[in-house]
């Protein structure tokens, strides 16, 4: 009796005491979230609601970053479609199975690899789907932190921004090479070089193997083979970030030609995948993770940790997503429409690079040329924040402050407009 007199005065006094607290807290204002400070506003977001609050009919999105037919409406793409239709009516309750997560990886893995390299039939690639390239990306920098934490990531200058986040959330350090020469516009090979060499053996690279976003500027394949040297001097880890194979030349192969290459050197690698903007699933976030380890054994090692972490990130994919993409690359029949309508993608890319090229060369005694040596859904302007800023406010022209073009946004229609915008703000600043 005397033991539950006590508790009941100890609990009445701790009933006493939240009390008291909460009472406290509410007194002054206090919150769970006071410390929290607000951030800076994603500078693409920014664009993106001044473009949708502006009224005026001429406006011009070029910060688009999925692909637009020439009317500049969203395409869903046949080969799509028919994926659709064959999965239809079947019922998406359970999360993916293993045989088809299994048939994603390969196919995946054959289209950055080839379809007739070792690494895939001698289970030497840790495979795993992911939400789109960005989670990837993130499961890659979670695995680097757990089993290289002293090490940096070293990124190229400029890069998607959202790779410095990505790094930064994962708590790896991050580093940058010189990639892209702002006076020529092109490559900066020399410096590309130097700094691979100058950086700590054993680092860590992530590279872009084609139609780099921002620039559009991608090494030759002498160039690769250069870089692929040096890292197996330095003994570099190279993580290839792969968004867009098939839109730099509209050849599967070709654009994966940097892989290869690395491949044929022995390296061990990376490689991050997403069919966002090739299969225009960007809203169902399919993407893989691959990397390549020394046999079979370490293979099964690294796919276990990859689950780990996906286990305790998101727990599985999505189903329906990853489901059409297997279906179109196992099918031959919607791969080659899949091969074709890639083709179109970037054949409408090249011909609006053209178009501006054109307009700009015959309005401006400025050199474009860098408009038609890049590749890519993205050109790389050389327009100045101050530039881009004219652009949307006296012509209503919406593009990141880095002057980052996306040639999906560009039309027979809106072509000359942009051309002559462009040269007016380029004819007054300089």
């Amino acid at each position: 009796m005397m033991t539950m007199w006590r508790c009941s005065r100890y609990l009445g006094r701790r009933r006493r005491s939240i009390t008291t607290m909460a009472d406290s807290r509410a007194a002054v204002g206090w919150s769970w979230w006071d410390h929290a400070e607000p951030l800076p506003k994603d500078p693409i977001k920014t664009v993106t609601d001044a473009f949708l609050s502006d009224p005026s009919p001429f406006k011009i999105n070029l910060f688009v970053g999925t692909y637009r037919d020439a009317e500049g409406n969203p395409v869903v793409l046949d080969c799509v479609r028919k994926a659709a239709a064959k999965l239809a009516g079947c019922e998406f309750l359970d999360s993916i199975s293993p045989e088809d997560t299994s048939k994603l990886v390969e196919e995946c893995s054959k289209l950055a690899y080839g379809k007739d390299s070792g690494v895939v039939t001698e289970g030497r690639c840790a495979g795993i789907p992911a939400l789109s390239g960005t989670g990837a990306c993130r499961l890659f920098a979670e695995l680097q932190r757990r089993f290289y934490p002293e090490s940096k990531i070293y990124l190229p200058n400029p890069t998607w921004s959202n790779h410095h986040n990505i790094w930064r959330d994962a708590e790896v350090s991050r580093s940058t090479f010189r990639y892209y020469h702002p006076d020529t516009r092109r490559l900066h090979f020399q410096a590309l070089m130097e700094d691979i060499k100058n950086a700590p053996s054993n680092s860590f690279f992530l590279l872009h193997p084609c139609a780099h976003n921002p620039t559009g500027i991608d090494p030759s394949a002498e160039q690769w083979e250069e870089i692929s040297h040096v890292f197996k001097v330095k003994k570099h880890f190279p993580f290839f970030d792969m968004a867009y194979q098939g839109v730099a030349t509209g050849d599967l192969e070709r654009d994966a030609r940097a892989i290869r290459i690395f491949l044929k050197d022995g390296h061990l690698l990376a490689c991050a995948q997403s069919f966002s903007k090739i299969m225009g699933l960007y809203g169902h976030r399919v993407g893989c993770l691959s990397i390549l380890c020394a046999d079979d054994k370490q293979a099964s090692i690294i796919k276990g940790q990859l689950n780990q972490i996906v286990s305790a990130m998101y727990s599985s994919p999505p189903v329906h997503g990853p489901l059409l993409v297997s279906t179109i690359l196992n099918d031959p029949d919607l791969k080659a429409i899949w091969e074709e309508e890639l083709k179109v993608m970037t054949d409408r890319f090249m011909t609006m690079r053209a178009a501006l090229h054109r307009n700009l060369e015959a309005l401006s005694s400025l050199s474009w040329e860098h408009i038609i040596n890049q590749v890519g859904m993205f050109c790389f302007s050389g327009l100045s924040p101050k530039q881009v800023e004219q652009l949307r406010k006296d012509f209503q022209i919406y593009m990141p402050n880095n002057g980052r073009i996306s040639m999906a946004g560009v039309t027979i229609k809106n072509v000359e407009y942009l051309a002559n915008a462009i040269h007016k703000v380029t004819r007054s600043t300089h």
